[in-house]
């Protein structure tokens, strides 16, 4: 398994990315079908668009079957969005995704699939030894990265040096076993899903990536930073025996993820059905 004889369906999460998203499909589309055997298809998820990207994903699928899209009116969050992917895992024998602003480049993409014989899941890392950066982080950002993992390190252990990368794969059983814990609809949703995999006895394996910082993130870093400390540490609580005596609570976590302007962790059945071609 992660040879190209496997079927892989590969999710890009998008907001209001209709200036940079038809390159980035372009050049998936063309690298896969032109250097992986095996079935292969795109799904971008859009996640609220209030601009022009929906038809910039039907142009490029016009000319590459192999592009598809689910598209959520609503504002779901990068996590929403991907939590709302997954459930499309039964399509397919692999199923991963990238970001849309092409920080991540076709074949370093397919070296991860490439690895996935027996670790369940494969993530790029941009803090291991031999990756390669073309850009890096600002200063800010750099800073801010560091924080988090120490974070996330303190409060989970799961010593992966790069949880935030978006490079992942996984087999299908993985995305299936798992997708009932997936609730956390922002950026720290990468949390959320490598340690329901840990939990739950799953093999990650982390490796150096290519990687270029692209101009034009729309993550506010001050704001954005505090949503995810929130988010990690309701993870932590979920996993903890106190969090069934946390309930009452539930009314004020709303009211701050609100005030942060960030997209509140889902229930099972609030997410409605999107428009979509795959």
């Amino acid at each position: 398994m992660g040879v190209p004889e496997t079927s892989l369906l590969l999710l890009i999460p998008a907001y209001n990315e209709e200036v940079r998203i038809e390159p980035v499909l372009r050049e998936f589309a063309v690298f896969f079908q032109g250097n992986y055997s095996g079935p292969f298809q795109l799904v971008v998820v859009l996640n609220g668009c209030t601009d022009n990207t929906l038809g910039v994903v039907k142009r490029v699928a016009a000319e590459f079957p192999c592009v598809g899209w689910l598209d959520f009116p609503a504002a779901i969050g990068k996590g929403g969005a991907l939590i709302e992917g997954l459930k499309l895992a039964g399509h397919a024998d692999l199923i991963g995704y990238v970001d849309a602003d092409g920080a991540t480049p076709p074949h370093a993409y397919l070296d991860l699939v490439k690895k996935i014989g027996g670790p369940d899941c494969v993530i790029g890392s941009r803090w291991l030894p031999g990756a390669v950066i073309h850009q890096s982080q600002t200063g800010n950002r750099q800073f801010a990265s560091r924080v988090f993992h120490m974070i996330v390190q303190t409060l989970f252990w799961m010593n992966i040096r790069d949880t935030q990368c978006g490079a992942k794969v996984m087999k299908r059983a993985v995305a299936e076993k798992i997708h009932p814990a997936l609730r956390i609809a922002d950026m720290a949703f990468d949390i959320n899903l490598l340690y329901s995999m840990k939990h739950a006895g799953f093999r990650i394996l982390e490796v150096p990536t290519e990687w270029t910082d692209q101009a034009g993130s729309k993550v506010a870093l001050g704001r954005s930073s505090l949503t995810m400390f929130l988010s990690v540490v309701r993870i932590r609580l979920i996993y903890s025996p106190f969090y069934k005596w946390l309930r009452p609570l539930r009314p004020l976590e709303g009211w701050i993820y609100k005030k942060l302007r960030a997209p509140q962790p889902l229930a099972a059945a609030q997410v409605p059905s999107p428009k979509s071609q795959i």
